[in-house]
């Protein structure tokens, strides 16, 4: 797919680029890091109009689901990074200014750029020292940082790790994932039905989002036995073979999502989220959030849920995750090793809502005290 879509990539500029309009141009690897670089796309727009956007992706994950995004003018995949397409690229955008996104780092690209003196920039960067780049035969690689006119980093210790290797056109800004999330709050869809099932808070509502088998074992298993609470469940993976695996482990009521408008919530306690889209207005619906994913890979995006000011709980793999770290030393995230120390956070929650309370306004100020990184970030930039 991606390479079909690059493959289109000429032909899409050719059309749809204005010869005569200024672009600026955002690139974003997927659709995670076009969320975290969206409220900046967004600001950009609103604050220089006289600009259009270009916004390229690399992986189908981002271009398929945005590829009508009405934020940008143009939409694309970003052709693989060699000399000849690079250019090719460059001279049918001709972009007045780069900003990518995280985790992006084309050599060819801003090699070429800085060659052409148009700006570049990186938001949201975030630096670990095991990282490509700071490694013994690494020198190559950090080329590409050295091309960057300025890099908006999330926390000091990036900034400090670059500086040992001399790159100092580095902004200390944190990450503009909180205005995004702050964004999606300010935009949830109201959910009638969840409101019904949710009832009047007698009984405290867990949500437990992008969830895998290994997540959704201990919380099922523990969501059995306890009558005191109810469950909505949102999993990653919502194929009719898993769905059906979730549902035959269920010895309470549930009912799936796709099927509220046939049958009524009232008397079900767990409800199961079969669709995608969903899940950032119903962790609204929660008391307490689990965030799938910290017994495999890594955890999903713990912001989601925490800009609803409700603690957040996930399982051993977060560590390269800076917010659920900084949640875990505020009191305000819980990080689980196995079904003891989840039934006893558990217990703790259902029986003691002053405790869930006090760890939910940690997590609600912390996303407070975080935002507004967009505007500082957009006052930098040299456009």
């Amino acid at each position: 797919m991606t390479r079909w879509g690059q493959w289109r990539t000429n032909g899409i500029l050719r059309s749809k680029i204005d010869g005569n309009a200024r672009y600026i141009w955002f690139h974003a690897a997927s659709l995670g890091e076009f969320e975290q670089g969206r409220p900046l796309m967004e600001m950009v727009h609103k604050r220089y109009p006289q600009y259009k956007i270009l916004l390229t992706f690399f992986s189908p994950s981002g271009y398929e689901v945005q590829k009508n995004y009405d934020g940008a003018d143009v939409v694309c995949y970003l052709p693989f990074d060699t000399p000849y397409r690079v250019k090719k690229f460059l001279n049918l955008a001709n972009p007045c200014v780069a900003i990518f996104i995280k985790y992006e780092f084309w050599l060819n690209y801003l090699v070429e750029l800085k060659r052409r003196e148009i700006p570049a920039y990186v938001v949201s960067a975030i630096f670990r020292k095991e990282q490509l780049f700071f490694r013994s035969y690494g020198r190559w690689y950090r080329r590409a940082l050295s091309c960057f006119d300025r890099l908006f980093v999330q926390d000091e210790s990036s900034a400090q790790l670059l500086a040992e290797y001399g790159i100092t056109c580095v902004s200390v800004c944190g990450d503009t994932r909180f205005d995004r999330v702050i964004d999606v709050r300010h935009q949830a869809r109201i959910l009638p039905a969840l409101d019904v099932f949710a009832g009047d808070g007698k009984y405290p509502v867990l949500v437990a989002g992008s969830t895998w088998p290994q997540d959704e074992d201990l919380i099922i298993h523990y969501f059995n036995s306890h009558p005191a609470m109810k469950l909505i469940i949102a999993p990653h993976e919502i194929h009719r073979e898993h769905l059906l695996d979730i549902e035959s482990k269920l010895q309470r009521p549930s009912l799936r999502i796709s099927e509220i408008d046939r049958q009524s919530v009232a008397d079900r306690d767990c409800l199961i989220v079969d669709s995608f889209g969903l899940l950032s207005s119903i962790y609204r619906y929660g008391q307490m959030a689990y965030i799938g994913g910290g017994f495999g890979k890594g955890i999903h995006n713990t912001l989601e849920a925490a800009v609803y000011g409700i603690p957040v709980i996930f399982g051993p793999n977060y560590h390269k995750f800076k917010e659920a770290k900084d949640l875990i030393a505020l009191g305000g995230g819980f990080s689980l090793v196995g079904e003891a120390a989840f039934v006893k956070l558990m217990d703790d929650f259902v029986a003691h809502p002053e405790l869930r309370q006090e760890a939910g306004a940690i997590v609600g100020n912390y996303v407070k005290q975080n935002a507004g990184v967009t505007e500082k970030i957009l006052d930098e930039l040299k456009i």
